[in-house]
């Protein structure tokens, strides 16, 4: 039976609105996808007449780049890593890449939430002994680039259950270990581990490594503080 000209209109239709449904929701994801880029990641246009700032870190250094950026609006024109830094293993696969694109006057670094996590086995990430000798090679690293360093503890651990597991008691000893390597290179380091500990309870999330958005506003205040020390004079 031959189908009625009626009936195969009405089919054409409902098949394009089936097809223009899909093109609708697969851009409307893209739209919200888009939407929840984070601000951090978004390029920034220099001012050549500013020094510029790189900030390496992971999703701590994340949530203070827009208020650092806001805090150093006409001091500095401040950049970061297109990513989460992660443990020193991916910055030594990464950094030299991170620190390509152009010429730096300060780069505000850190590395070792990452690495002291515990993993499923039990293990750390980086084990300390290993992260020192990565932190070795990437301050060496970063020292090539002739930029003003500035090396940025890691921030407290809470002492609550989480996941992935960590300890505090881990935070303070890479810690250490961190600022025996940055004092025999003479890098400056701002301590935000020991300015933000007498405030965790107000600025951190609970049972969580991360902050409330005041809480990163605080942290962006010492860490601006510290680059705008490191500035060129002009």
């Amino acid at each position: 039976m031959i189908a009625k000209p009626s009936f195969l209109i009405a089919a054409f239709a409902v098949a394009i609105l089936v097809s223009a449904t899909g093109i609708s929701d697969a851009a409307d994801a893209k739209a919200k996808a888009k939407a929840k880029r984070d601000p951090a990641f978004d390029a920034m246009t220099d001012d050549p007449k500013l020094p510029r700032v790189l900030l390496v870190g992971d999703s701590i250094s994340i949530g203070y780049t827009v208020p650092v950026r806001n805090l150093l609006k006409d001091k500095a024109n401040v950049h970061r890593i297109a990513e989460n830094g992660g443990p020193t293993t991916n910055g030594l696969g990464k950094l030299q890449k991170w620190v390509a694109v152009g010429k730096w006057d300060v780069i505000h670094f850190n590395w070792g939430l990452h690495d002291l996590k515990f993993m499923d086995d039990g293990t750390r990430q980086v084990p300390i002994d290993a992260y020192e000798k990565n932190l070795r090679e990437l301050v060496k690293q970063l020292k090539a680039t002739g930029a003003k360093l500035i090396w940025c503890s890691t921030t407290p651990v809470p002492d609550a259950k989480m996941n992935p597991p960590r300890r505090n008691e881990d935070v303070i000893a890479y810690n250490v270990v961190a600022k025996k390597i940055m004092d025999e290179n003479s890098i400056a380091i701002d301590d935000l581990y020991s300015y933000t500990l007498p405030k965790l309870a107000d600025v951190q999330r609970l049972a969580n490594v991360h902050y409330t958005d005041p809480g990163y506003e605080f942290l962006a205040k010492q860490v601006a503080d510290s680059i705008q020390a490191a500035l060129p004079k002009r």
